[in-house]
């Protein structure tokens, strides 16, 4: 029996999720008492396909996901040919992909037991010993290069393929403004460091209220980056689940003294 949901008492959370990731969370945080105020500070373009992304899974040895956008842009590509190819291996960068591989029927074997960063998942004894392995890392256009660059210091071959871009939404503050007036940005969500860059740069005149307001982040590479943007008071939710950030939530409020 799932254990019953944390009570946020009618806070308003300010989730920066892409909208077509965003609705779980939401329905969540709102089962949870709270309030989700959805202002997506990211959306998800597709990249042209260049149809050889089956034939470079059936390459490697091990397929390494970076978020779920990567599992959902792969899914919508191979359609019903989504399935794992002999001997290839699949690892997560965090919980919501693992989920979003689950829910494609493509099961994760590697996933980080705490943290939902390349730094959490280079930290698994699975991927210490790659020397020789074929790896592809699907992800995003211009992601991180940490992941390749320790896999190949390991001894692995690594290969990339960018399946979608990341772009700023055209929104400005208001809806932030609204919300300020009415008393509701009690917290606020980033998933990752892009997420919380765009939303200083989205913000406006509303910034200095969210810089002192708790933040949840999803890993300590976000925590840091917030604090470098002036946000006083990060907090770590250690992973991009809904429920993990949920539970996140909760804490960094309570902590704030803004629960019962």
């Amino acid at each position: 029996m799932d254990a019953p949901l944390p009570q946020l008492g009618g806070a308003g959370v300010l989730v920066t999720r892409p909208a077509h990731q965003a609705e779980g969370l939401c329905r969540l945080i709102e089962a949870a008492g709270g309030q989700a105020l959805r202002y997506p500070v990211i959306a998800i373009e597709p990249l042209p396909d260049d149809g050889l992304l089956a034939e470079r899974l059936r390459g490697a040895d091990l397929a390494v996901f970076v978020s779920a956008n990567a599992v959902r842009e792969a899914r919508a590509r191979l359609g019903a040919g989504f399935r794992r190819p002999p001997g290839l291996r699949v690892a997560a960068v965090g919980e919501a992909t693992a989920r979003a591989l689950a829910e494609a029927g493509l099961a994760a074997d590697v996933v980080p037991a705490q943290g939902a960063d390349s730094e959490a998942l280079l930290a698994e004894p699975a991927l210490q010993d790659v020397a020789g392995r074929r790896v592809l890392v699907v992800r995003g256009e211009g992601g991180r290069e940490l992941l390749a660059e320790t896999l190949r210091r390991r001894g692995a071959e690594v290969a990339h393929v960018a399946l979608y871009r990341r772009v700023r939404p055209p929104l400005g503050p208001e809806p932030l403004l609204r919300w300020r007036r009415a008393g509701l940005l009690d917290v606020a969500l980033a998933t990752s460091v892009e997420a919380l860059e765009n939303l200083a740069a989205m913000a406006g005149e509303v910034l200095p209220h969210l810089q002192q307001r708790p933040l949840v982040a999803v890993s300590g590479r976000v925590v840091q980056r917030a604090r470098a943007l002036g946000f006083a008071r990060p907090w770590c939710a250690g992973g991009a689940g809904d429920r993990t950030l949920l539970e996140a939530v909760a804490a960094a409020l309570a902590a704030d003294g803004e629960q019962p």
